[in-house]
């Protein structure tokens, strides 16, 4: 059974810090009295033959009025630290106080200044840059759940429909029926590739758990080889010069974060556009560069699309295919902030994307 030791207060610490340096003072300078005194009394002359007091008692009551000032100086230095001590902690309990309702009922509040310029005016500022993020990250939190719970809710929505009418048509034939269990199944499909990224980006945010030395010029050539198809399908160019580029991490992320890269180049992309994908290597470690053609992206709107389920003007993120849910650039950024890469993304004039991402070695 572990015994709980009693939590001794900052004031009393503050007061016992003050108090006890000025009653060691005290005790010093009376202590050095009191010896000059004894000093100065002759030898023999403590007490007479007669049974008199002589120099020796008038000793003995300068010992009992030092002990009796070394007391008081006790009582007011107790006093006195107590008291400089609360007005010193002031600040600290009005911070704390004032800390303890903004983290439990409004984060929009701020402690602001607390006087003059002090440690104190510091705690507090950092403790508001601190809310201030909390209140980001909350935000973005409830953003993401409601868009996230809105994309999850729409194919299970447009399943019951499809299958209520089906089973609600009297004329129905095993065709009709049969088209009706292909529509589930795609809307299906749709809502795995969904919980499927949903967990890429839960995975892309968390601590990076391997560091596996590998080429991003290997995996980017065989999601090329992957993705060529679908890019010949609509009408996009892929170009493609790839040089060896080291890089340290989670091979799976890794792909996921080049598959997603050349994922958003070709789907938001216009007919007879292209795209080129480009790795080489540093003297720190390995880059992938992805260019594209496409729409015209506000600079100003550039961050939006690496926000989940953001909108970039009026338009959605997500394509009107159902392949896209606005979360692969999302999924970029949280997979190369968990390995220490570098993403730079431009704008090009003529639309489209430059995104560059630096691995380290």
């Amino acid at each position: 059974m572990r015994v709980r030791i009693p939590r001794r207060s900052l004031h009393i610490q503050l007061t016992l810090l003050y108090a006890v340096p000025f009653l060691i003072s005290g005790v010093v300078l009376l202590s050095i009295s009191l010896l000059g005194t004894k000093q100065a009394i002759p030898a023999g002359s403590a007490a007479d033959p007669s049974g008199v007091p002589g120099d020796g008692g008038h000793l003995d009551r300068q010992v009992t009025t030092s002990a009796w000032a070394v007391i008081g100086m006790v009582m007011v230095s107790l006093l006195l630290g107590w008291f400089v001590a609360g007005r010193f902690l002031r600040p600290l309990r009005t911070i704390t106080a004032a800390a303890r309702e903004i983290s439990a009922s409004d984060l929009h509040r701020r402690l602001g200044r607390t006087g003059l310029h002090d440690e104190f005016t510091d705690l507090a500022e950092t403790l508001d840059d601190l809310f201030q993020r909390l209140q980001a990250a909350f935000e973005s939190q409830r953003h993401f759940v409601a868009n996230a719970s809105h994309e999850l809710r729409t194919p299970l929505t447009a399943e019951r429909t499809v299958l209520q009418v089906a089973l609600a048509d009297p004329k129905a034939t095993a065709e009709t029926l049969r088209s009706a269990c292909h529509e589930v199944l795609a809307l299906s499909d749709q809502q795995e590739r969904l919980i499927e990224a949903l967990l890429t980006l839960a995975l892309g945010e968390q601590d990076l758990q391997l560091h596996t030395p590998l080429d991003v010029a290997g995996t980017a050539a065989e999601v090329v080889v992957a993705r060529q198809q679908d890019a010949a399908r609509r009408g996009i160019r892929m170009h493609t010069a790839l040089d060896r580029a080291p890089a340290t991490g989670d091979p799976d992320l890794i792909e996921r974060l080049v598959v997603n890269l050349v994922d958003n180049a070709v789907r938001h992309n216009a007919p007879g556009g292209w795209v080129e994908i480009s790795t080489t290597s540093t003297a720190t470690g390995g880059v992938i560069r992805v260019s594209n053609t496409g729409p015209v992206v506000p600079p100003d709107e550039l961050d939006a699309l690496f926000q989940p389920f953001r909108q970039v003007g009026n338009r959605r993120t997500r394509h009107p295919d159902g392949h896209g849910h606005g979360l692969g650039l999302a999924i970029v950024r949280a997979i190369a902030q968990t390995h220490g890469a570098t993403l730079d993304a431009q704008t090009r004039p003529a639309g489209g994307l430059d995104i560059e991402i630096e691995f380290p070695g």
